[in-house]
Parts: structure tokens; sequence; C-alpha cells
């Protein structure tokens, strides 16, 4: 703990709800800055998570840190994002409740990477065998593939998610992971075909033309040089400094191997397909119509897709129109036909990415079906989602990026009240009401039914005649006019209008005023694919795309839903996942937007910390107290150094110890509460005394420990001095040493198999006990051994136990026989179907040259032949032969016995070297 009264001065503090003037932002956002030039990038809010990026490796991340805080209290050492994540994984194993981690920030501020350590962590320290190992490295690869596929280098990062994830791990009863599942929302589908100005299109086409040999690239279709295609272009910025796409492009195929994928070509084939898209330009006839100036483009496009290459062309200039039950087919506009294009794109890229999710998803699975493991599996959850954007062009894409943050901020407020006041009513204390802002208001006004703003973008689409995002911003002029967070240039008052555009609304976010414009809404709204263009693609012999298009669609004449409706819904089933398990958060700060280390922007974080709701959270923190602690660790961890009647231990009941110690100490009613298994201090100052009088204890507690220390260790030697002698006080220390020690040595050496007979030596003073452990040990291993012995195997054994009464020093070849499997096949037995005596015994054996079997006769022959058989349980293997009998003789020759009925029995050489036994006829 950070306790020094220097350290404070230096470094602040770890907690922002010991901040004395918690409701300074100022003083929040200095507290930031001198931890972070100290490179403590982590700070809490309670048990929030605040993470500043640091742009560069820190030595916090080893292994050894990992063991450091796993298992330990949260609070018991510095701020980390393992603790958060231990702290998570303790509470879903002990209280059995699903557990989620929310991780929210703006672009650049490090929530992928924190994402990343949460699951490493996870990886590395839960218990796991082989099959969970793999788990273990699929989960860890997803995050290469989906960050390929669904990141892109936008203005404010080089890695920025272009997707919003949330991943379930699911553990079983055990605390092993077992399986996980990927949701994926809004995938930016339109920086597919355009890109602003120094930002790229998705990382998977640079990997694919910098990292992809000679040989795919030709098979593709494909030039190295991105600047060759349309779609590649628009940003200018084919290289990124940060970023090697050739080595990415290796990481990637590797972790798509790790995952179990298989249709690499196919994948590439779609990428590839999507750079010829871009690439097919059009032309425009003398009457207006549009006709495809690229064959070869299509040429390329058509086997990489899969599809007919005159279907394309003709889907890609014309559209089907169904009119009272007639389909007329409509030649497109040169317009109309780029934006055809652009949309296939889209749909095609877009669909891509949900089947590659989908993948992933197949790939993590949970295995193992046991109902034991589903019945007490737990998840972790965890949300790597968008943060709220605020650009300088806010289209689409930022009002639903931003209406998601309104709900996850609303969800945060109303889960952090809820912890708060189910806290104090768990520990018997009063709650005192916290005023808050309540963003339900913004809400309603994106969301509502019918008035909401979504609903009216909606109608807009939908309505008949000439509609455009002008008329839409007019209808929401209409309808949302007088909103207090609602604002556009004809609404606005002067100032207002001199810094507004006329094709922009304002929303008042909880985090601030941000602009849209309205240009595109609509067509990004409504995202739709040409019907014939989809009944192309359906008919693709690509397995992929005729998976993402399926020809039930082309059927269905039911309008599917909008973008922005889709994205509410999918928004509402999110906040009910999240509602449904306890949360744990993680926020996440870009420091600057150079993404340098050291340098720390506060303006830029100051508006940070405004849009994630820190002041607020902080607010809601410190309405009844600053600090809480089980009175166990108050008491025995930290401050029982202070009070003479908790130094060194207190027995009592822990609760009088912590009250006895907090007299002691003078602190006042009003300062502090007792629940009932914590200790409530309302003030920083006050827990700052505290800590400034333990610091000025240390020397007289080192002192005190010292001469403790002294005295075992003359009591040691005195008992090592009388070790020999009858135990007494003298020596009773000593002797109870040695006896824990050769304990805890037995316990990590004890022998593995009966066969082993090493066993430690003990101390003279547990000769006798030793002797009977390692009785029990040995009857204990004994009895695991026989609980795992099979029926054959023990039918095996006791063979091999006879063998060894009648063999075992008697006959030469016994130790190299009964080292072997005694097989059942060694044994066969032939006999006639007439009243002979004669029996054949056949004995396989391996060897040729040595192969005989034995010819015998007996008067008893049924009698004989029934006990051989069932003592060496082998009635299947009798042969019963009505005319003759073949059977090994020497160095792999045969023999053969005939069988006759005569007048008298006989036996006599035969034809052909055959034996020939007469059997008399039975009257």
């Amino acid at each position: 703990m950070e306790s020094a009264l220097t350290a404070r001065d230096r470094v602040g503090v770890q907690d922002f709800v010991l901040l004395e003037n918690y409701n300074s932002e100022a003083a929040f956002i200095e507290n930031l800055r001198r931890r972070f030039k100290e490179n403590l990038v982590y700070t809490y809010i309670g048990s929030v998570l605040v993470s500043v990026n640091p742009y560069k490796e820190l030595e916090i991340y080893s292994k050894q840190q990992m063991e450091r805080y796993r298992g330990v209290s949260f609070y018991e050492i510095s701020p980390h994002i393992y603790a958060v994540s231990d702290n998570t994984y303790r509470a879903m194993r002990t209280e059995r409740k699903d557990q989620c981690i929310l991780i929210s920030g703006e672009s650049g501020a490090g929530k992928t990477e924190a994402s990343k350590k949460i699951l490493l962590y996870y990886a590395v320290t839960c218990p796991t065998n082989d099959c969970m190992a793999a788990l273990g490295d699929r989960l860890l690869q997803s995050n290469p593939v989906l960050e390929a596929f669904g990141n892109a280098k936008t203005l404010r990062n080089d890695n920025s998610s272009r997707f919003g994830k949330y991943m379930d791990v699911q553990f079983d009863f055990r605390g092993v992971p077992v399986g996980g599942h990927i949701l994926n929302y809004l995938l930016e589908k339109s920086r597919v075909v355009h890109q602003n100005h120094g930002e790229r299109n998705f990382h998977i086409f640079y990997q694919l033309l910098d990292g992809g040999d000679e040989d795919l690239l030709k098979t593709l279709g494909l030039e190295r040089n991105p600047q060759n295609y349309h779609y590649l272009v628009k940003g200018n910025c084919p290289r990124v400094s940060s970023i090697s796409d050739k080595n990415n492009w290796k990481v990637v195929m590797k972790a798509l191997c790790v995952i179990g994928f298989s249709e690499e070509e196919k994948l590439l084939n779609i990428i590839a397909g999507v750079l010829h898209l871009g690439n097919t330009q059009f032309g425009e006839g003398e009457e207006g119509e549009t006709y495809i100036t690229t064959e070869t483009q299509i040429t390329n496009l058509a086997k990489l897709l899969g599809v007919d290459g005159s279907a394309l062309t003709e889907a890609l200039t014309h559209k089907k129109l169904t009119a009272k039950g007639e389909e007329m087919i409509s030649p497109l506009n040169f317009e109309q036909a780029m934006s055809a294009r652009d949309a296939l794109a889209k749909a095609v890229y877009g669909r891509t990415f949900s089947w590659l999710v989908e993948k992933i998803n197949q790939s993590l699975a949970v295995k193992v079906q046991t109902s034991i493991i589903l019945k007490a599996s737990s998840v972790i959850g965890l949300l790597d989602i968008y943060g709220f954007e605020v650009l300088q062009h806010n289209s689409f894409e930022q009002f639903c990026i931003n209406y998601c943050n309104e709900k996850l901020q609303q969800l945060f407020i109303e889960l952090t009240l809820r912890s708060e006041q189910e806290e104090y009513e768990t520990e018997g204390i009063a709650w005192e009401t916290v005023q808050y802002f309540d963003n339900k208001i913004i809400c309603d006004l994106i969301e509502e039914k019918h008035k909401g703003i979504i609903s009216i973008l909606d109608e807009e689409c939908l309505r008949p005649g000439e509609t455009c995002d002008v008329s839409f911003l007019e209808k929401l002029e209409d309808t949302l006019g007088g909103h207090p967070h609602f604002v556009t240039h004809k609404l606005a008052n002067g100032k207002t209008r001199r810094v507004m555009s006329r094709e922009e609304f304002r929303l008042l976010h909880y985090a601030g005023e941000v602009n849209y414009n309205v240009n595109g809404f609509l067509d990004k709204n409504n995202d739709l694919l040409n019907r014939n263009l989809k009944e192309v693609m359906c008919q693709s012999d690509n397995q992929i795309l005729s998976h993402c298009f399926r020809r039930e669609e082309v059927m269905d004449q039911k309008r599917p839903e909008m973008a922005a409706t889709q994205f509410k819904n999918s928004l509402m089933k999110l906040m009910e996942i999240l509602m449904s398990k306890e949360p744990s958060y993680v926020r996440c700060i870009k420091p600057n937007d150079a993404k340098q280390p050291g340098r720390f922007d506060e303006v830029l974080v100051r508006h940070q910390v405004k849009y994630l709701g820190l002041m607020e959270n902080l607010r809601v923190r410190r309405a009844g107290f600053a600090y809480r602690r089980r009175f166990e660790a108050f008491l025995q961890r930290w401050y029982k150094p202070l009070c003479p009647e908790t130094w060194p231990n207190w027995h009592g009941r822990l609760v009088d110890g912590v009250s006895t110690l907090v007299n002691h100490l003078g602190y006042k009613p009003e300062e502090f509460k007792l629940g009932r298994s914590k200790i409530f201090i309302r003030f920083p100052k006050t827990l700052f005394n505290t800590e400034d009088a333990l610091e000025e204890k240390k020397p007289e507690i080192v002192n005190s420990l010292l001469c403790m220390c002294l005295c075992f260790f003359i009591r040691f030697i005195k008992g090592f001095i009388y070790r020999h002698e009858e135990y007494c006080p003298v020596n009773e220390y000593f002797l109870d040493h040695v006896r824990y020690s050769f304990l805890k040595n037995l316990r990590k050496n004890l022998p593995k198999s009966v066969l082993d007979k090493n066993w430690p030596t003990p101390p003279p003073s547990l000769v006798e006990a030793s002797e009977y452990l390692r009785m029990l040990h040995m009857r204990n291993m004994v009895m695991k051994y026989c609980r795992r012995v099979q029926p054959e195997w023990k039918k095996q054994m006791v063979q091999k136990v006879v063998a060894s009464e009648i063999f075992k020093d008697q006959k030469d070849s016994y130790p190299q026989s009964v080292g072997r499997l005694f097989l059942d096949t060694r044994l066969g037995i032939s006999v006639s179907s007439l009243s002979d005596g004669m029996f054949v015994l056949h004995m396989p054996s391996e060897d040729n040259k040595q192969k005989a079997d034995a010819v015998l006769q007996c008067n008893h022959v049924i009698e004989l032949v029934t006990k051989l058989a069932m003592m060496a349980s082998k009635i299947d293997y009798v042969n019963i032969s009505p005319g003759s009998i073949r059977f090994a003789v020497a160095r792999g020759k045969e023999g053969i016995i005939d069988f006759v009925r005569g007048s008298e029995m006989k036996v006599a050489k035969g034809k052909r070297g055959h034996l020939l036994v007469v059997s008399q006829w039975l009257f």
C-alpha cells in the first residue's frame, strides 16, 4: 500500500475515493498526472480500475506479477489489471455467480490490450489440462484474427477496433476454462469502400498484399502495391510506421491454424474479390444506360466469388422491380451502379466477418458435454466496445457508437448505485440518497418508440415519395424541437448557429455536445442490397458466401430491419446479458493524441474523464464513506501495531479488536461506522492520519520484530543443543520444527508407485509414526491401483501368479515368458466328430521354425477337452471337425489327420502321408 506521506506527495493516492477534494476535477486529473509520471498507470475508484495508456512497455506484466496478484485481496497491493482479473475470477468461484468485466474508453486508450491481458492472465493462472490448454491458445489466437478483419488505422489509433466485441469465457466447476463465445456489434462496413484522409481500410487487405507469397497473389490476380486498388487509396495511407503488415500476416495465418481453420483459400478469395470489386469501373451510354468498362475485373471477380460473370454484370448494372405481381428489369444509372457495387462490397465483407466470428465460436465451443460440468459451469464476460467518439465529422457510425455509450453509462451508474446500496444494507449501515445526472432522458431521445431519433430515421427510410437526408433533418426538427438535449442550426440561437452547419443536428450527451452531419444517414440505415445481387451471391459455389447469402432471404418478401434498429435491438440484448452478471469496470484513458510515452495532455484527459463519467462515479462512491475494509484486513494485516492491546496478536472477536484499535487512535463517532464485517471510514484525512502514525511506528515495530526474532533464534539454538533429551519446554520449539519440516518434506516426496521403496529418513522422535505413515501410504497406493485394474488385467495377473507358483526358479525361460502378455490366442483345441479319443492342442508361435502342435489321445476326451476349455476360458476356441484336422509340425510344416469309421479302432499311416484314424461304428 502506497502509505508514506512522502509517497502521497509524489505519486498521489492509489484510490480516488481517498482524495480530500473529491469534487474537484482538477484534483482528480492532478492525481492521474502524478501517478502517470511515476509509471503508475493504474488507479482505483473503489472497485473501478482507471487505466492510462503509457504508450511503452512496462515491466509489470510478467508471470511473476501474475503470481503476485493471484489469490490476493483486491486492495492489498497496488492497483493492476491482474487484480481486477483475479478478483472477478475468485468472485465467480466463491459466489457461483456469472461475472463480467466492462472495458471502455475512446479509440487508442488501450481497451483491446486490456482485454488481451485479462485473457492471458486466465490462460496462465487457471487450472488446466492439455485439452483446456488448447482452448486457452484458441482464445488468445482469436484476437489477431479479429483484429486483422475488424481493426483499422484511424487518425486517433493505428489499431482501432471498428466493431464492438463481447466475449464469454465459460469455466467448469473446478474453475477450468472449457469454452468461449463471441458476440460482435456494428462493424464499420462503410470503411470497406471509403476512408478519411490519413486512415486505412481493414488491416487484412494490406497484410495480404504485403505478406502473401508471389504464387498466392498470382492466383488471386493481385499486385503488391496497395495504391493499385480503388478501395485502398481513399485515405492515402498505404503504410504505417508502427505496423508490420508482413509480420502480422504470418501471425494471422498461424492463428487461423491454431483455431482449427481449414478454409483459408475461400476466405482469401473473398478478400481479393472485394479489392477487384472496387476496381470495377462503369461507363455511361448515350441514353444514360450503364455498362462495365473493366471486363478483366469481372472475370477475376466471378472466379474468386464463385459466381456467373454475366449474371454478376447484369446485377451490377440493372435492378429487379416487382409491380402488381410482375417482375421488371430496370437499368441503373451511373451513380446507382456505383452505389450497387459499393453496397455489394460492404455486404460481402460484413457478412464474411460475421461468418468468421461464427467459425471462431465453433472452435471455442464447450467440447466436454458431461452434465456435471454443464450444470456447475460459470461465465466471465469481457466487453471491449467502442468508446465515446467526437470527431471533426461525425456521421451515422458515431451516432450509433455514442448511443451505445449512453446505454453503458446508464447501466454503469445504475449498477454502481445498486452495488453501493446493497453493500450498506448488507453491513447494516443507513444509505444516504445520492444526487446524480440520470441520462435516461438522452437514451429516450434516441430510442423511444415513434418519437425517438431511430424511429424517425426508420420512418423516413420507408416513407414513399422523395426522401433525403435533409427531409430527415426537417422531420427531426418538427418532432423534437424544444427538447433540452437536441438542437439544429434552425432551432439554435445566433451564437450556436455560427458554429453549426445547416446539415447537422446536435445532441447534448452526458459526456458533452456532439454535432452529427445527416448526409449519408438514410443510405447507411437502409443498408439494402439489390435483390438481383443477392440472387447472384446465393448461387455462389464458394461455401462461405453461399452460407452468408441464403436462398430463403431472396424468397422472403418481408423487409429486413433497418441498421439502427438492428443495432438498438442487439444493444438491448447486451444490456440484458450485462444486467444478469456481477460487473467489474476498467476505464481506459489515452494521455495524448500523439501516442508518445511520458506526455500528459490535461485538456484531452479532462475530456475523457468527463465522458467516462468518472467524477460521477467518484461522487457516488464518496456519498457515504471514503474507505471500507474487512475487519481482518484492517486489524490483522495493517494497523494492529498501533495499539498495545492488539499488538502483536488479538485473540478476541475481530469487531471488538477493531473497536479497541480505533478508540485507542481517537476516532470520533462521526468519522467511522462498524458494519457486520467491515469498518467504514468517512474522511480520507482520518485514514491518512492512521497511515502516518503507522509510518512513525515502523522503526519501533522493526526493533520489536528483531527482538522477537532474536528470542526465537536463541530458543532454536537451545532446542538444538538439547534435541536428544525428552520433550520439554527447552527443546519443544526445535523438536516441533523438526517434525513439521519432516512432514512437509514427506508430503513433497511421497513414493508415486508401489514399486518405489524410497522413504525420507525420519527424525528419532518420528520413527514409529513414520513407519505407520509409510504402511498407510503403501496400502493407499495398492488400493488405488487395484481400483484401476480392469477385469482383463485382473485375469492376466491371476495367470501370472499361478505361473509364478509353478515355474519360478524351476524353469530357465520363466523370466522371459512371465514379462509378456498371456494371450488367449496361444491355445486352440480341435477334435473330430467321431468316437475316437484323439484331440489336437494348437500352440501358435511367433517363430515359424519352432511352431508345432500337440496330437494326443485320451479315452475320456470329452471330459478332458471340456475341463481344458473351461480352465483356459476357451469354450469358443474348440473346433469339431467332421472329416480331417490340420495341425502344425516342426519347422513350419503341416500335417493332416483323416478320420473315418471302421470295424475296429486303429491308427495308421494313410495316403499322401496323412495320419489315418479309424473309429469303430457305434450301434
